[in-house]
């Protein structure tokens, strides 16, 4: 993408209603007035649902047509990626969307204890290569800030084509005795996953069962021990 279409793409978030863009000091400092008070923000109490890592907001868009009765929120540090899911949103009218430009670290700094009925984690980078594991998207530090923000007994659901990732999760879900609701190594050939990660396909999911990758899904709360 060019810089002049990225410019663009900056200043349009900026006026976006459905777009929130915190200073990493506003959140560091309490200063976000969103944090805690995301009913008033949406306008109605409804359970709140976030997508982390969301790129364009393509999963974050499924699930807020499938179920008009939640919030939901994608999460993402790239500004020029989450503006197509926030300029779709606004095309199709859709009142229950909002995107969040923020690192995920911060997760609590921007919503309250409690605050979130449940995250989706949809397709994030295994960093396989990496001997260090601070930025994979299921470490136990990002588990500790999922804990945070989700509401007892709230769900994470890891959604990927990378065996490596899901296999990863489970060894910290089972190390750390975490129990796990549901597992599949591949969705679309076994029974029991959910609707809404059966019917709801992301552009490069589309491309990975195209090549013949199997699609693996989990489920489990960070509290339930």
């Amino acid at each position: 993408m060019g810089s002049k279409n990225k410019l663009k793409r900056f200043r349009e978030n900026a006026v976006f209603p459905n777009v929130l863009q915190p200073t990493r000091e506003q959140l560091l400092e309490g200063a976000f007035p969103c944090r805690g008070q995301w009913a008033r923000h949406f306008g109605n109490d409804r359970p709140l649902v976030l997508e982390l890592g969301c790129g364009k907001g393509e999963y974050t868009l499924g699930l807020a047509r499938r179920n008009p009765e939640s919030n939901y929120i994608g999460v993402d540090i790239k500004g020029a990626r989450l503006w197509r899911g926030a300029k779709t949103a606004l095309e199709e009218g859709l009142p229950n969307v909002a995107f969040l430009r923020t690192h995920i670290e911060l997760l609590p700094m921007a919503f309250g204890p409690g605050e979130v009925s449940e995250i989706w984690i949809t397709f994030p980078d295994p960093q396989i290569k990496y001997k260090r594991t601070k930025h994979r998207m299921t470490n136990l530090e990002f588990l500790d800030r999922y804990r945070e923000v989700l509401e007892p007994g709230g769900r994470v659901h890891l959604k990927t084509d990378s065996e490596f990732m899901h296999g990863y999760t489970l060894g910290i879900l089972h190390g750390s005795g975490i129990r796990v609701a549901y597992a599949n190594h591949d969705i679309y050939h076994n029974t029991g996953a959910p609707a809404e990660a059966l019917e709801i396909q992301t552009f490069y999911e589309k491309q990975f069962l195209q090549q013949g990758k199997a699609i693996t899904y989990l489920c489990f709360s960070p509290d339930d021990r």
